[in-house]
């Protein structure tokens, strides 16, 4: 049996979480292993209904809001809407890249949920942890942020994750010392409907993996919650890859 002591350095009991992206795939998968650690928690999507519905099956006392992580506003009435700062926010809410030439909207659009996203709740919500003294931050990368992946080389995508590694490294260096830390998971390909959307590619994927798998989306969850406890007290911007070893050829 696992020694109480290092239980309590996992355990989220008595903090507050707020996932956006929340409703399916990985944030709600994230949502759910965070709700078993003990948080209290929020969902935040673009799909209220969605969101609402996840949020039940997470839990009779899980909330869900609406806010479209592009537009500051939002995100403020989001901020406004759930009363205090919570303790964790995980900045998932994202979009796929395009399998055709990138055109004008497309890059703006990528942009400005993938990386407008994450400024815009860190502007708000993290300097809202800042001035109380504390809170935890962990941004949902991309190793497309850091390679160009193979079958995946969509620069507004790929630009966009790159821009969320380095926002959470210099949010990292802003907050050090006002008690908060802010890191990245950086996720390899995990078997999820969009990623079962480009079937034709998976085999590939898999392949390349050393692993020889796609991931699950429990394992990207348990890293973000390793980075939302206390078991990471001494870790702040760090991009985490968990890839399967996709990265290390």
């Amino acid at each position: 049996m696992m020694h109480p002591d290092l239980m309590k350095r996992f355990d989220l009991t008595g903090r507050s979480a707020l996932v956006t992206g929340g409703a399916q795939g990985i944030g709600l998968e994230i949502a759910r292993t965070l709700r078993m650690a003990g948080a209290s928690l929020t969902l935040a999507d673009l799909d209220l209904d969605t969101a609402r519905k996840a949020a039940a099956g997470v839990g009779p006392d899980v909330d869900a809001f609406h806010c479209d992580v592009a537009d500051p506003q939002s995100v403020r009435d989001l901020a406004a809407s759930i009363g205090p700062c919570p303790d964790i926010l995980v900045n998932n809410a994202g979009v796929p890249g395009k399998t055709r030439d990138t055109s004008d909207d497309d890059w703006r659009f990528v942009i400005s949920v993938n990386l407008d996203g994450v400024f815009n709740c860190c502007s708000t919500i993290g300097t809202a942890m800042a001035e109380r003294g504390s809170g935890n931050i962990v941004n949902i990368g991309s190793i497309c942020g850091s390679i160009v992946a193979k079958l995946q080389s969509d620069p507004a995508y790929n630009a966009s994750k790159a821009g969320v590694h380095m926002l959470t490294k210099s949010y990292a260096c802003k907050w050090a010392k006002s008690g908060v830390r802010v890191n990245a998971v950086a996720p390899g390909y995990v078997a999820t409907k969009m990623t079962n959307d480009s079937n034709d590619n998976i085999s590939t994927w898999a392949e390349l993996t050393p692993i020889g798998r796609l991931g699950r989306t429990e394992e990207i969850a348990n890293a973000v919650q390793f980075l939302a406890s206390d078991a990471s007290s001494y870790v702040t911007g760090t991009v985490l890859p968990v890839d399967g070893g996709y990265t290390i050829w």
